[in-house]
């Protein structure tokens, strides 16, 4: 069975290390102040795509990202750990992307793609955690779309099994193919990077990446697999209008670091009095109940 799945991967700012300068004074990420990862859920959602892979031989899997060209190294992390190739969408014009204006792009992105058979992404990216771009890239491009998967179970006849999480268990679902899937971080982690698909990709860039003094511009020459396919605005046909903050309707005020610390603390043994007391207590300031 052949089947062609785009990978929704976004390069995010570690959150965990949020500091003074995290904002520009425009209210975007200041992304340059904080170290770049792989967006975890986006490594759940690959690995669903690489075990669909390792199942039908006839499969091609591609990394999609928007970012600055230092984003090319989400795509080189996909390809480490077994995806065929990738696409990095990089224009100036992209810059200060709301969910709105990023699923924007993402979509004319897929169209140029073209004969996409299902489009996998994480459910939501840790710098914005608004669940938002999966299903509006579906909306988009109009195609079915499944949300909070925790194991896409089998493709057959063009139709996707697929285990979901929802409130209070999990159920099944069965969605024709072209499908667009967002996956939870508690579906299966992602495998780690594979030795030998290192050693072969580890010079892999975008143009914008490499100089002209760069050793591995004669490297890439030799082995064209090593460029990486960039795309700006005009080359997917996108509407200026529509990308970056002028297709963005969401501002983003503030960024905050917050430490919760404990004010004060109890002891309490396992009696049945203290435990009582406890929950007494609870009621009382309508913190339970």
């Amino acid at each position: 069975m052949s089947l062609k799945i785009v990978v929704l991967a976004k390069q995010v700012p570690d959150t965990r290390n949020v500091g003074k300068d995290a904002m520009t004074a425009e209210g975007t990420v200041n992304r340059a102040a904080l170290p770049a990862i792989f967006n975890p859920e986006d490594l759940n959602a690959l690995e669903q795509a690489l075990r669909i892979k390792e199942q039908h031989p006839d499969v091609e899997v591609g990394i999609l990202t928007m970012g600055p060209p230092r984003a090319g190294e989400i795509i080189r992390e996909g390809l480490y750990r077994g995806a065929d190739t990738g696409w990095l969408l990089t224009d100036r014009l992209f810059a200060g992307a709301d969910t709105l204006a990023t699923s924007y792009a993402l979509a004319t992105a897929i169209r140029k793609i073209g004969n996409v058979d299902l489009v996998i992404g994480g459910r939501q990216a840790i710098d914005g955690d608004t669940a938002q771009v999966g299903p509006q890239v579906a909306q988009k491009l109009g195609l079915n779309q499944v949300t909070y998967a925790e194991e896409i179970l089998k493709i057959e006849n063009k139709k996707a099994t697929i285990r979901r999480m929802i409130d209070g268990g999990v159920e099944v679902v069965e969605a024709p193919l072209p499908l667009v899937v967002t996956v939870n971080g508690s579906a299966a982690e992602c495998r780690p990077a594979n030795a030998k698909l290192v050693m072969k990709y580890k010079h892999a860039a975008c143009p914008l990446e490499v100089t002209d003094d760069d050793p591995r511009k004669a490297l890439r020459a030799e082995r064209p697999y090593l460029t990486l396919t960039q795309w700006s605005m005009a080359d997917v046909d996108g509407d200026a209008n529509q990308c970056g903050m002028s297709g963005s309707p969401t501002k983003v005020k503030e960024v905050q670091s917050i430490a919760f610390q404990a004010k004060e603390s109890k002891t309490l043994s396992a009696s049945d009095n203290d435990i009582n007391s406890l929950i007494t207590e609870l009621l009382n300031e309508k913190i339970i109940g």
